[in-house]
């Protein structure tokens, strides 16, 4: 492996004084050579990642996508750190690059091997009236006389060659090329770039992973030399190039940004995440679907991620997602152990990503706690004492020295309590079109608002932002125009609120003129269901909870069909079989006519009694909730008709709406994304009933908006917390915390597209 190191690092030396062609023939030859010479399979991964370009706006997120990437593949997956070819920064030149696919891939990979690529960092499109005729696949556009190819950057990706501009670029040719050069269909390739023209690098509180110009000039001679040489030698290439999964759909941008401390790729993030977490029965469309919910709630419908061309039909599943059925889910690993074994580092990127910054003294066992009999080594507890970005230090809750000196590096750790302050707060970014007036102004009007506080957008995570919207075309106005410099009045305009990645929040402008001060007042609700929003997807916990349920999201008409499924699967009981079907869409955000009927159907697995509520955001922004109907059987202290929490009896399935309720959930517009959040707990949701009850709401037993989401959703978490047990003591947690035990408790997420 150092060999390999080095000769990646003289890779432009070497390639010169070897010559590209026979260095690449002989790569290629020698290819099934290498492969009968391998004794086993192995899973070989080679990982890219640049932040500091030598050209351009430097980014942020990708060496770390490199890192989520490699903590994933060794700990979750079982490859080895050697055979894991990592290349960041400065060493990811084009030759270096192409040099590694060849030297540690293309050489040493035989059939049945599993193989991982990976590439973080800024894509582009070159154009050119001729480039059809020099060797590249591109097609026309718009009936011009033009080509356009997509093009991954290396950190050299523009040089100068006699005072003119060279793109010196990865061409999306060249690499599907260099895929099908691969003697093996386990292939899993991750673009975590994007080829849309960003124009701009900062979108929102968010950096675009798209050069902000379409490159011209002349493409380096060397890179239609290797394509030439790929395409000599055909007969040994492998028509199929595998699973490639790409963070965005090609008119889009991908995203990266600072997640508590450290910044990431939102597609690299969500995919390994999930990753962590996912069981051998996960297929590519199941994981596709997760890790494109978790990014719409991260950057908002922006940014959809995609599995590119055409996935081979026997690739069910993600082919570097080979598992044991003896291989447990985990939310992180131990990467050191200190004070004698008192101490340990972890990492923990299987943890949804809001979660990470908010998990003091929370709970974590060691190994799997599921189905472990008193001979068994018993897991060890360990408590979150500290953490920065990914990476926490826990302490071991054990006094017994024996116990104490079982903790080893590489263990995996599950969540097992989960604390939540009630001091949570949303974080409001402000947009760099306001002046610095406005700004100065918002701020003031954001202290006055409990759990709400702004910072200038940029470089830190913010749950929103506040932006100008224009009274003609409803865009944020742009911070560089004449009028915002000062050289002209400012347009009439009005203040509204945006998700991360500059998605409209609905429903959030006001009238044209207004102050900022009056407009953060105004929106002072819309703040409120943002909040809740967000301590409800604090709870999400279908990796982790050992309840025992699964829901289904259908359609009944126009037909039948089963849209998204989701199950927990750490409960000790038996998973039910999956029910999406391969006729499911294939979308990876699932999209929902207008006038759709649908329905959930609720399956409690478990030996005992589950309860359930439903909340959502509608495409309104609008928080909504379906609420059982009232019933004579239940009554409250007055003898008025009241309603009880929805109740699962132990292995039979509820589905909402019932047949015999008349209310029937038809999709209703306007076109938008809709979040549902089901959850569940092994108690009655006693306080949420009484908090419904005080805010005198009538539509009981269809879909309601909610008055008061913030305080309903605070009332779930008090009521989780009591069905948790008193902890507090226990876990030397503030008293201003909720204390939520996975065994006591599940949230599960369905998100989709109202079309």
């Amino acid at each position: 492996m150092m060999k390999r190191r080095t000769f990646l690092q003289k890779s432009g030396m070497v390639l010169g004084a070897l010559g590209l062609s026979q260095s690449v023939l002989s790569l290629l030859s020698d290819r099934y050579y290498q492969a009968l010479a391998q004794s086993s399979p192995r899973k070989l991964a080679l990982l890219i990642g640049i932040n500091q370009y030598l050209f351009g706006t430097p980014l942020t997120g990708c060496v770390t996508d490199v890192e989520l990437q490699r903590e994933l593949l060794i700990h979750r997956f079982g490859f080895h750190p050697s055979d894991i070819l990592t290349i960041t920064d400065q060493q990811a030149t084009r030759q270096n690059i192409e040099t590694a696919f060849l030297e540690h891939l293309t050489q040493q990979v035989k059939p049945g091997d599993v193989v991982v690529f990976h590439f973080s960092g800024y894509g582009s499109r070159f154009r050119k009236a001729v480039l059809q005729e020099s060797g590249s696949l591109g097609e026309l556009k718009n009936q011009e006389k033009f080509a356009v190819t997509n093009l991954l950057l290396p950190v050299d990706g523009i040089i100068q060659i006699k005072n003119q501009p060279v793109v010196n670029a990865l061409l999306e040719d060249t690499l599907l090329l260099l895929l099908r050069s691969l003697s093996t269909d386990l292939l899993t390739s991750v673009l975590d770039t994007s080829y849309s023209d960003g124009e701009i690098i900062l979108q929102g509180n968010l950096r675009v992973r798209s050069r902000p110009s379409i490159l011209t000039g002349e493409i380096t001679q060397e890179e239609f030399a290797l394509q030439d040489q790929l395409k000599q030698n055909s007969q040994i290439i492998n028509p199929n190039p595998g699973t490639v999964l790409v963070a965005a759909k090609p008119d889009q941008v991908a995203m990266e940004g600072q997640i508590d401390g450290f910044s990431s790729g939102f597609f690299t993030y969500a995919l390994t995440q999930h990753l962590w977490q996912a069981t051998p029965a996960s297929t590519v469309q199941i994981s596709l679907n997760r890790v494109a919910g978790t990014v719409e709630q991260l950057v908002g419908n922006k940014q959809q991620p995609q599995i590119s061309g055409q996935t081979n039909s026997k690739q069910k599943f993600l082919t570097y997602h080979v598992l044991s059925d003896k291989m447990i889910s985990a939310d992180g690993v131990i990467t050191a152990v200190e004070e004698n074994g008192k101490t340990a580092q972890l990492w923990l990127a299987g943890l949804p990503a809001k979660v990470l910054q908010y998990n003091i003294n929370s709970l974590f066992f060691t190994g799997s706690p599921i189905n472990l009999s008193p001979q068994d080594n018993p897991p060890l507890q360990l408590a979150i004492r500290s953490h920065e970005g990914l990476k926490a230090k826990a302490r071991v809750n054990s006094t017994n020295l024996n116990e104490v000196s079982k903790l080893q590096v590489g263990q995996l750790v599950q969540e097992a309590v989960r604390v939540l302050s009630h001091n949570i707060n949303l974080t409001v970014a402000l947009h760099s079109c306001l002046t610095r007036i406005e700004r100065v102004d918002a701020t003031s009007a954001f202290s006055g608002i409990p759990h709400v506080t702004s910072i200038v957008a940029g470089e830190q995570s913010a749950d929103c932002l506040l932006g100008r919207v224009s009274t003609a075309e409803s865009v944020l106005a742009q911070a560089e125009s004449e009028s915002i410099a000062g050289t002209a009045p400012l347009p009439k305009s009005s203040y509204s609120l945006f998700s991360p990645g500059l998605e409209p929040i609905p429903n959030t402008s006001g009238e044209a003129g207004e102050a900022v001060k009056t407009a953060v007042n105004r929106l002072v609700p819309k703040l409120q269901t943002l909040l809740a929003a967000k301590l409800l997807r604090l709870t999400a916990n279908e990796g982790s909870s050992r309840l025992g349920v699964q829901a289904i999201l259908e359609t009944i008409a126009p037909e039948e069909q089963v849209l998204m499924q989701r199950t927990t699967v750490r409960a000790p009981w038996p998973t039910p079989t999956a029910s999406v079907s391969s006729s499911a869409p294939k979308e990876a955000i699932v999209k929902l006519p207008i006038s759709s009927s649908i329905q959930y159907k609720i399956h409690n697995y478990s030996n005992e009694p589950i309860y359930f509520i439903l909340l959502g955001i509608d495409t309104n922004g609008c928080p909504i909730a379906l609420l059982p109907a009232r019933s004579i059987n239940n009554l409250n202290e007055q003898g008025s008709k009241s309603f009880a929490t929805q109740v699962i009896t132990p292995g039979t399935t509820k589905i909402i709406p019932s047949a015999d309720n008349p209310f029937k959930w038809v999709v209703q517009g306007p076109p938008g994304v809709v979040e549902i959040q089901l959850i569940f707990s092994r108690a009655p949701f006693s306080r949420t009933l009484e908090v419904l009850e005080s805010q005198k709401i009538s539509a009981f037993g269809r879909l309601t908006t909610l008055p008061n989401p913030l305080e309903v959703v605070q009332s779930i978490l008090n009521d989780l917390h009591q069905a948790s047990g008193n902890m507090t003591e226990a876990i030397a947690a503030s008293p201003d915390t909720w204390i939520l035990d996975v065994n006591h408790w599940a949230t599960l997420s369905f998100i989709y597209q109202v079309v």
